[in-house]
């Protein structure tokens, strides 16, 4: 049986842990901290990321990164955003010249404005890279809740293999080839989802919901386009399927952040309370800026945008966005084509 080891013991590595032991395989968690890593094979409980789920007593936890990349075969990151440029040069040296790794955060960097692929791909170039993403709480999936994700990857190969390996019971993989679309969908909706948390807490109604999480759709798909997405990939489980969940869930670190700012916490102290990575208060900074660079228009992440860095009060964002100039609904730059010129 494949011997895989997850980078990441929080929240979502602790999940995906968890159930690739349960599906049979060899599964090694890598844990930033010792303790951490004692506590989880002394108790088989994570103390820190959903404490009170049983784990699965072959699941063996490291706090030494050589070891957990010696035992594996296969490598799963779930490790922050803004934390995978530092990991990966950190584990390049113990690391073989060319592996399969799966990526399963979500995010933009803030300091170059580069997705995940990118940043693996100037720092490993031979890996053979995946990403897995979709509608999926961790805490939904630690508890046998179902769950339908997809992995992409220009290796058709790598795709499949990944849907075999995560694929079990509760627990359904689709594949695609179209690894930006998958992981703009996944970094742009946790903006619109602090924007959702912000209506949700000021009493903006279910109407003004429903068009947020709609023009929310357009922003990612817009963004999207112009990046090279597929609309369609932004249409399903990587899009509008996350999207969904994300803004409408408690279980969301992004909602639950925007809920926070929108009853007055300041962002810094809601992130405190939160005790766990928002990365789209991270990724709005990153997105903006590439937005800006590209041309892309992006009203509803300026918003959030200006809300957390800029201090405007939630009001005063609504009455800006709903004082734009008036435009139809489908904007021609949301059209794609295969190859299209800049």
């Amino acid at each position: 049986m494949t011997s895989i080891t997850v980078f990441g013991a929080g929240s979502w590595g602790t999940a995906l842990a968890d159930h690739l032991s349960r599906a049979g395989y060899n599964v090694v968690l890598w844990c930033r901290r010792a303790e951490q890593a004692r506590a989880i094979n002394t108790t088989g409980h994570n103390p820190d990321y959903l404490a009170d789920i049983d784990l699965f007593p072959g699941l063996t936890a490291t706090s030494e990164l050589k070891e957990a990349i010696d035992l594996g075969e296969r490598f799963v990151m779930a490790v922050p955003t803004q934390n995978v440029r530092s990991f990966l040069l950190t584990a390049k040296g113990a690391l073989p010249a060319r592996f399969s790794l799966c990526n399963v955060a979500k995010g933009m960097e803030i300091s170059t404005g580069r997705r995940i692929s990118e940043i693996v791909e100037e720092i490993l170039p031979e890996v053979r890279y995946t990403v897995l993403s979709g509608p999926s709480h961790a805490e939904e999936v630690a508890r046998k809740k179902p769950t339908a994700v997809v992995a992409a990857s220009k290796w058709p190969e790598e795709a499949q293999a990944w849907q075999k390996i995560f694929t079990a019971g509760y627990f359904r993989v689709y594949t695609s080839n179209d690894v930006t679309g998958v992981e703009t969908g996944g970094a742009v909706k946790n903006v619109i989802a602090i924007a959702a948390g912000i209506a949700a807490a000021t009493g903006l109604g279910d109407n003004a919901l429903a068009a947020l999480v709609s023009r929310g759709l357009a922003e990612v798909m817009r963004f999207g386009a112009k990046t090279g997405a597929h609309p369609l990939t932004l249409a399903g489980l990587a899009g509008i399927g996350d999207l969904m969940v994300t803004c409408y869930s408690d279980l969301s670190r992004n909602y639950r952040l925007g809920k926070a700012v929108g009853l007055g916490a300041k962002p810094e102290q809601a992130l405190r309370e939160l005790g766990q990575v928002a990365e789209g208060y991270y990724t709005v900074s990153a997105l903006v800026s590439q937005a800006r660079k590209l041309g892309v228009e992006l009203p509803i992440t300026e918003a959030v945008y200006r809300i957390l860095y800029e201090g405007i009060p939630p009001a005063q964002a609504v009455d800006e966005l709903f004082s734009r100039e008036l435009k139809p609904e489908v904007s021609p730059e949301i059209y794609w084509a295969p190859n299209q010129e800049e």
